[in-house]
């Protein structure tokens, strides 16, 4: 990983610190320098800085580059469970243990070199050689529903989509404890942890994030709950219902530390997607059902 730093200037005072990046770092777009302060990678004096920062000219910032991108990712012949699939989409139920891109440390094994497989050259590129057709993602250790678009029209169609909350995504969970409700809504800010760069939390100035739950079902000890989406940050559900006191069974990074028997990974599951088709324009309602380890915990939990 690089690190640049580059020092502010008394006639830099008041420009943003996104615009002043662009402007300042050889081959960095306004849009690539905004990614990077979202990601808490442009530090001041060890604090992040928000995109919208204005410079006062005093700065010394330090800038974290991600690890460049291969650009070589290779189709491979692993198998997939399509839900749903036309020449415009493909809709995926992701198994467990599944990374979706190409990253530092997973190479390949991927859902993009599964697709690539699978689509050949009909994916969009809109995602990059890394993340082509990718409009939303699913963390490793969670399975499900995930869409991929097959051209570029698509793409945009379903990330506008993703922006204005038409796409619906709702997953279901155990989580530790007796929820006191039987519904309600975390809007909590969720941005990088002030100490841990690998995780997210709850934190002031953070990226707005908004999670609707409801309980399906009072367990032993747990509860069996329904969370949809209205935002889509990086581990949204497990940081809102580990900042409710209720992280999600299973979550060694928000939870207990001590893996679940019988199960890896959170007891997290993409279960329903709902789009406007980007030709049609009908409404696509998708479902799955649960994995069988999901299954298991709940039939255990039932028996206690």
């Amino acid at each position: 990983m690089e690190n640049l730093t580059l020092q502010a200037n008394k006639e830099d005072a008041g420009t943003r610190v996104d615009a002043w990046l662009a402007a300042h770092a050889e081959g960095l777009t306004r849009s690539a320098a905004a990614r990077l302060l979202e990601e808490g990678r442009v530090t001041w004096a060890g604090k992040a800085l928000a995109k919208n920062y204005k410079l006062t000219g005093a700065e010394t910032l330090e800038v974290s580059l991600p690890e460049p991108e291969a650009v070589d990712v290779a189709p491979q012949d692993i198998p997939l469970d399509v839900v749903y699939e036309d020449a415009d989409v493909i809709v995926v139920n992701k198994p467990k243990g599944l990374v979706v891109h190409p990253a530092p440390g997973h190479p390949d094994g991927t859902l993009v070199n599964a697709l690539l497989y699978h689509c050949g050259d009909s994916l969009s590129g809109i995602g990059g050689q890394l993340r082509p057709g990718i409009v939303h993602r699913i963390d490793r250790d969670t399975s499900g529903l995930i869409i991929a678009a097959k051209n570029d029209a698509a793409h945009q169609c379903l990330a506008a989509q993703l922006q204005d909350h038409t796409l619906a995504r709702v997953y279901r969970c155990i989580v530790v404890g007796n929820l006191r409700e039987d519904a309600g809504t975390v809007d909590a800010p969720i941005g990088r942890h002030p100490t841990d760069r690998k995780k997210m939390a709850v934190v002031a100035g953070g990226r707005n994030a908004v999670t609707h739950w409801r309980v399906l079902e009072r367990l032993r000890g747990c509860t069996y709950v329904e969370c949809r989406l209205e935002t889509g940050r990086t581990h949204q559900i497990r940081v809102h219902m580990a900042h409710l006191g209720h992280p999600i069974l299973g979550d060694t990074v928000y939870g207990a530390k001590k893996a679940v028997p019988g199960l890896r990974g959170q007891c997290l599951h993409a279960v329903g997607l709902r789009f406007r088709h980007p030709r049609t324009g009908e409404l696509v309602e998708l479902s799955c059902g649960l994995p069988e380890e999901f299954e298991a915990q709940l039939r255990k939990l039932e028996n206690h």
